[in-house]
């Protein structure tokens, strides 16, 4: 992927900042920001109040924006802004933003009425070095635990509404689901990178269903499937006789997704001599009928998706690079179905019971040696081949399904795996169980399952497994794992 792609994390510098401090006096500023430097914390010092309150706000303009992961710390004196007045309007903006608040000498009354109103927690000048950072990690995990709260209850929001779900409990379905979340309104097009069949327009419905723009029109067209003399129309409209068979006005899909979701499939089979035009569609936010001289007002997210690197496309002069760059702000990968198998009895299970309701058939669970041939297969066809072969299940029966799929065949005529390759299967699962568990933390996966760490790091790599799959953002480094 591209080194210009922006994650979620880079939308936003205050998004990346653990301690917004605010004082007026510069030595002040420089000694706290050193102290927590030191202790691995990333604090942004100010003397202007408004600063802060116009970040917070900016991250705070949307229901789905990325909420600030930090705290504040505030001096209570200030010329402009006393920190009572911040607290207040901190409040305003996230009224479980922890703040606390530093006092002079002599002034804890004040103190008291910032915790009455609604402070963290107070410190008196000269503070105590130690005490500061202590009071600070307090109130970050207290933070950190309310997000958490946050988006839980978000999800079970969205999991309860109708419409797309995005099935999975791998680690990699977890961390897509996570970036989704917080991109959901974003104010950006989206590129979706996955092989054949992974699902990228599940995740274009969901973006557009789970979004603001939910109520207009969700509109999907694969490039590659329209005739290049075609596909202009189609994109933009067209009035009547503007060409050859255009005998009436055509209103194109732009337009016509016009308020919500336009996803351009394929996009790396879009004709060159229309790339330009797209283009400056994107950039213009503006669409003309092809006969017309009149631009159409466009409030639209396009969605593009493609299987191949566009980027090395653009290398090689088959996509522009200058379209490429104005579609990749915000970049989503779709793993591919053998990268989490764990995922596979669940998709399996929710695709079957669908065939079954609609087909009128019994759903019978396959057995554990079923299971297992599942899990042995690669998938080149990713989700799609898992659902068709669900479809087969339910339609002609466990044996006929699995022996068409070329499943059996893999593990060998009577379609059972081997004593070595079952116990090598248990024991991925099990490995794969405690690192998820335990986050990656190697030193308790040791413990977990009593292996000595160059035992556990052998298996690891037999089974392709690696720790950064299973992080999470607070990791340490292996050897303090």
């Amino acid at each position: 992927m591209s080194d210009h792609a922006v994650t979620t994390e880079q939308l936003s510098t205050t998004a990346q900042v653990d301690i917004w401090f605010v004082d007026d006096e510069a030595d002040i500023r420089t000694a706290v920001v050193q102290l927590f430097a030191l202790e691995g914390l990333q604090c942004r010092a100010t003397a202007n109040p408004a600063e802060l309150l116009k970040a917070l706000a900016a991250q705070n303009q949307n229901q789905h924006g990325i909420s600030y992961k930090g705290i504040v710390l505030t001096d209570i004196h200030m010329p402009a802004i006393n920190g009572l007045q911040l607290l207040e309007k901190v409040q305003q903006l996230d009224a479980d933003l922890p703040v606390v608040v530093l006092t002079g000498y002599g002034a804890v009354a004040l103190a008291v009425k910032a915790m009455q109103a609604g402070a963290y927690d107070f410190l008196e000048k000269p503070f105590d070095n130690a005490h500061m950072v202590e009071v600070v990690q307090r109130a970050l995990e207290k933070r950190r635990l309310t997000l958490e709260n946050r988006a839980l209850k978000a999800a079970v929001v969205r999991e309860q509404q109708p419409g797309q779900r995005i099935l999975g409990q791998s680690p990699a379905m977890t961390q897509l689901r996570a970036l989704i979340d917080q991109i959901i309104d974003a104010p950006a097009d989206v590129l979706l990178y996955g092989e054949t069949g992974c699902g990228k327009e599940l995740v274009a419905r969901y973006l557009h269903e789970q979004s603001q723009r939910k109520q207009h029109n969700f509109v999907a067209i694969n490039c590659g499937a329209i005739p290049e003399q075609l596909i202009e129309s189609e994109l933009f409209g067209a009035e009547a006789g503007a060409f050859t068979g255009a005998d009436k006005k055509r209103i194109g899909k732009f337009e016509f997704a016009n308020g919500g979701t336009l996803l351009l499939d394929e996009i790396e089979s879009t004709p060159l001599s229309l790339q330009v035009k797209l283009l400056r569609l994107l950039e213009e936010r503006k669409v003309t009928r092809l006969g017309s001289n009149q631009a159409i007002d466009l409030d639209i997210r396009v969605i593009a998706a493609s299987k191949v690197d566009l980027q090395q496309l653009a290398k090689s002069g088959e996509f522009r690079l200058d379209l490429y760059y104005r579609l990749s702000l915000l970049q989503l990968q779709l793993p591919p179905l053998r990268q989490r198998r764990e995922d596979l009895p669940l998709l399996f299970a929710h695709f079957a019971r669908i065939a079954a309701a609609r087909f009128h058939k019994e759903y019978l669970p396959p057995n554990s040696l079923q299971l297992q041939q599942l899990q042995q297969h690669d998938w080149p066809g990713n989700v799609r081949e898992l659902r068709n072969l669900a479809e087969r299940y339910v339609l002609l029966g466990p044996a006929a399904a699995l022996a068409t799929s070329g499943l059996s065949e893999e593990q060998g005529i009577t379609g059972h795996l081997s004593l070595q390759q079952r116990v090598e299967f248990y024991e991925k699962s099990l490995l794969e169980e405690a690192l998820n568990q335990h986050k990656g933390s190697i030193k308790q996966v040791m413990q977990d399952l009593g292996l000595a760490r160059k035992t556990l790091y052998d298996k690891m790599t037999k089974y392709q497994l690696t720790r950064r799959d299973f992080l999470d953002k607070t990791d340490l480094p292996d050897d303090h794992s």
